[in-house]
């Protein structure tokens, strides 16, 4: 990543081109001015004038300058890509801090967590991301003359989401003047101490680090060690973290200076290592070696400190160059390390993927890499799914989930009593599939009262831990009740199956069920599902079984020979069985058998479409059925 402030000069004359344009259009200079510094950082960090235009516009669009009632009318001849990004910022603004949120308590972890995994979820483009962390850091530098509440409101949207985004995404320059900025509104008076106690500017201590750090480069090559050393001052957010972290007063800090040595093997870590120590006073107490004692995250690299020139404390962290890639990228990544959270192999890989995308082309690919970035697109976070409530919270959902599924993700009180819903403000089913920022609203009653068919029927809940609260509340309920709801249940689908009453105590020999009462009331508590129970009437159906145990013989349909073939279909029980006309079968092409709603049995070749739809939806209704000859003997 380039200086966030070196802004390329091509990048600049778009950016002053179009802010021209703009103003000649009627726009506020104001509004330009302030979106100019925007859309500047971004143009450094990306190189993309289209994107940094794209930026300039958006950010113009929401300044209190710009017409408040009805945004001004983009200007004629912007490239696609332009206008994409500015479809794709619009939407990125919608999804910030809750409108009901309190200064006072912050935002929650888990919910800035799951913010920050939405920002690369629902964009065209990831390097959009980036565009948002930059403009967020205009915003910041720009809220001097914001009251205290909107200052405090920005500064915390920052340290939730975007300073740790940032920081995943290795953009290191962003990262600290974001939790800086941050820090000095949310915490003024602990970051004027701090400040105070620092007794110099920022510029000041990155002058040093890089004066240690070209001495401590020039003894490297002396002693014939190849390394790459890096530093930079620590910034005042870290250290007030640390000073809270580890309860110490600032005088004990030994890290506000910090250089990095890179080497190309462990035997050359350990050489630098004495290099050091020989080089400048080492100081007791402040060597770590997790090389040959690894952390519990498997991060490794060598912690020492010394006094330095002027007599002033200086870090020294040494590694390889794997240990670096693996801190940075893998399992003990830097983010990971820092934030001490547990780690996410999945989420991990998809942070690394964007990372790869941001940094710098190599000789002749072009600016954009179409098919990397339609790969980013599709596959990030194609696993999760997150949902507005009508106050503005997100809530993360797995992939497939259901207004119910939401309900019970808010609270299980909340879907036991859900009777209803809408999302985006109509009406839909219970079963509709939730997608990406759509906004839902539960329709409640007073009293708990779910519905058993959320348990036995597919398509109510996706998601395992809602099927366990609902299980929880069935068998909490009285006995009696849920055995009289399993026999209800039970006689229910041995009707539309077709099958006799008697043939239950075989069905609870086969679900493992010591008597007929014992299944009902698995049935009642959600135990088992209408699919389980009907799975023994299934197997047995093809087979010729004793009157008593409640399954008549199967009754052969003998369709069109010309049609079908010289093949008979057999079915289960009494119904009825009609080849589907969609997908015609043919033997000995496998089939299955769906049941329907007052048309008995239909069956469908393995291979078609409607099938397949219908399984989806309605597992529990597919039977099997096999063709047979003449004589009765399946194939």
């Amino acid at each position: 990543m380039r200086v966030v402030d070196a802004v390329p000069p091509v990048i600049q004359q778009a950016i002053d081109a179009a802010a021209a344009l703009l103003q000649d259009e009627g726009w506020p200079q104001a509004a330009l001015s302030t979106a100019a510094v925007a859309a500047g950082v971004v143009g450094a960090l990306t190189d993309d004038a289209e994107l940094a235009v794209a930026v300039l516009i958006r950010e113009a669009q929401h300044q209190p300058g710009a017409n408040s009632h009805l945004d001004p009318p983009l200007p004629k001849g912007l490239s696609s890509p332009t206008l994409a990004a500015i479809e794709g910022l619009a939407r990125l603004g919608e999804f910030t801090a809750s409108a009901h949120w309190d200064s006072a308590g912050g935002l929650h972890e888990a919910q800035a967590e799951v913010l920050r995994k939405m920002l690369l979820a629902i964009v065209a483009d990831p390097r959009l991301v980036v565009a948002r962390i930059g403009i967020q850091l205009a915003r910041l530098r720009a809220a001097k003359g914001l009251t205290d509440a909107a200052q405090q409101r920005l500064a915390a949207e920052t340290r939730a989401v975007f300073a740790p985004l940032a920081n995943r995404l290795g953009i290191w320059q962003v990262k600290w003047e974001l939790e800086d900025l941050a820090f000095r509104y949310l915490e003024p008076q602990d970051y004027r101490r701090i400040a105070a106690a620092l007794a110099e500017k920022r510029i000041d201590r990155e002058r040093y680090v890089e004066e240690f750090r070209g001495a401590l480069q020039q003894r490297l090559l002396a002693e014939g060690i190849t390394a790459e050393v890096s530093g930079r001052a620590k910034h005042m957010y870290s250290i007030h973290r640390k000073m809270q972290r580890k309860q110490l007063a600032f005088e004990e800090l030994f890290d506000v200076r910090a250089v990095r040595i890179l080497c190309a093997s462990i035997r050359d870590c350990y050489a630098a290592l004495g290099v050091v120590h020989g080089g400048w006073t080492y100081i007791p107490g402040e060597f770590d070696d997790y090389i040959a004692t690894p952390k519990d995250n498997f991060y490794r690299s060598i912690h020492t400190a010394v006094i330095g020139p002027q007599s002033l404390p200086i870090e020294v962290q040494i590694r390889t160059q794997e240990m670096h890639q693996q801190a940075e990228l893998g399992v003990a990544a830097h983010w990971l390390y820092k934030e001490g959270r547990q780690r996410d192999a999945n989420y991990s890989q998809k942070i690394e993927w964007v990372r790869q995308l941001l940094e710098p082309m190599e000789d002749g690919a072009t600016a954009r890499d179409a098919d990397f970035i339609d790969r980013v697109r599709s596959d990030l976070f194609e696993d999760r799914v997150y949902a507005l409530t009508p106050r503005g919270e997100v809530v993360d959902l797995p992939r497939g989930a259901t207004p119910l599924d939401f309900a019970y993700q808010v609270h299980t009180g909340l879907g036991h009593r859900c009777r209803g819903a809408k999302i985006n403000g109509r009406i839909v089913p219970l079963t509709q599939t939730l997608a990406n920022g759509e906004v839902v609203e539960i329709i409640a009653g007073k009293e708990e009262s779910p519905s058993r068919d959320w348990l036995i029927q597919d398509g109510y809940l996706a998601s395992p831990r809602s099927r366990a609260k609902l299980r929880s509340w069935f068998r909490r309920r009285d006995a009696d009740v849920n055995e009289a709801d399993g026999r209800a249940i039970v006689e229910r689908e041995l009707a539309r199956f077709g099958a006799r009453f008697d043939c239950v105590p075989m069905l609870a020999r086969e679900l493992k069920a010591s008597d007929p009462r014992e299944l009902f009331r698995w049935l009642g508590e959600g135990e088992i599902n209408v699919a389980q129970l009907l799975r023994p009437l299934a197997a047995r159906g093809a087979a010729t079984t004793p009157p008593t145990e409640g399954i008549s013989k199967p009754r052969r349909i003998t369709p069109s020979r010309s049609a079908h073939g010289p093949l008979q279909l057999v079915g289960l029980g009494d119904l009825p069985l009609t080849v589907g006309r969609c997908c015609a079968p043919v033997a000995p092409e496998p089939v299955v058998g769906y049941l329907t709603l007052g048309r008995g049995v239909t069956v469908h070749a393995e291979r078609c479409a409607n099938l397949a739809r219908m399984r989806s939806t309605h597992a529990a209704r597919c039977l099997e059925v096999q063709w047979t000859d003449a004589r009765g003997t399946s194939e």
